[in-house]
Parts: C-alpha cells; sequence; structure tokens
C-alpha cells in the first residue's frame, strides 16, 4: 500500500493536476488533502509519527488510496476534498475560491 500511496501522491495526482484544473499541484498538497480525509480531521492529530504513510494505520491509508483513486477516476471532487481539509486546519480560501499555496509538510 505505501508503493501504490508514493506512486499516487508524487506522480499520478500532481501529473494530471493541471489538465484537470485542480486546486493543488504539488505531492505534499496532495498528501495533505487524501489524509485528511481519510481521517475525517487534520492528519497529525491520528498519527503521531512521521512520515505519516509509514505510521498511519493502515486501513486509513488505504482510504487515502481510494480518494485519490476516485479523484482520478472522477467520483471524487478534489476541489471539495482540498476545501474540507483546509477548514478542519481553519484555513480559508483566498484569490475568490482559489485555495491558499500548499506548504511543506515535514515528510507527510
Amino acid at each position: 500500500m505505501q508503493a501504490r500511496w508514493l506512486d499516487l501522491t508524487r506522480r499520478e495526482l500532481p501529473g494530471l493536476a493541471a489538465t484537470r484544473g485542480w486546486p493543488v499541484r504539488a505531492d505534499h498538497c496532495f498528501q495533505r488533502i487524501l489524509l485528511d480525509n481519510a481521517f475525517g480531521g487534520v492528519w497529525y492529530d491520528h498519527v503521531a509519527r512521521r512520515p505519516a504513510y509509514v505510521h498511519a494505520d493502515p486501513a486509513a491509508l488505504a482510504r487515502a488510496v481510494a480518494l485519490g483513486e476516485a479523484a482520478i477516476a472522477g467520483t471524487a471532487d478534489l476541489g471539495e476534498l482540498n476545501r474540507r481539509s483546509l477548514d478542519w486546519r481553519g484555513k480559508t480560501p483566498r484569490n475568490h475560491g482559489q485555495a491558499p499555496p500548499c506548504h511543506p509538510l515535514v515528510n507527510p
């Protein structure tokens, strides 16, 4: 599952971001969005150690991967997942609905 996670968040999702019009482009942004939504809140409130994909509950990582695959398939709205993640973090979108720039996480 970890290998699938890394391929999904480092290669597949960033590779599709521009053509899909997604609000983020960087791998760590996709990781934040998917992990937050898999946990139903800020991922680091649920994972004690970094990197998160190594130390997360396997079921949560599987949920995060499934969300990423659903975004690729067009059955999950990545923009909405991002808005939810930002809301949990107390951040609000800027620039007329555009998400704020994603800041690097320490070994997500």
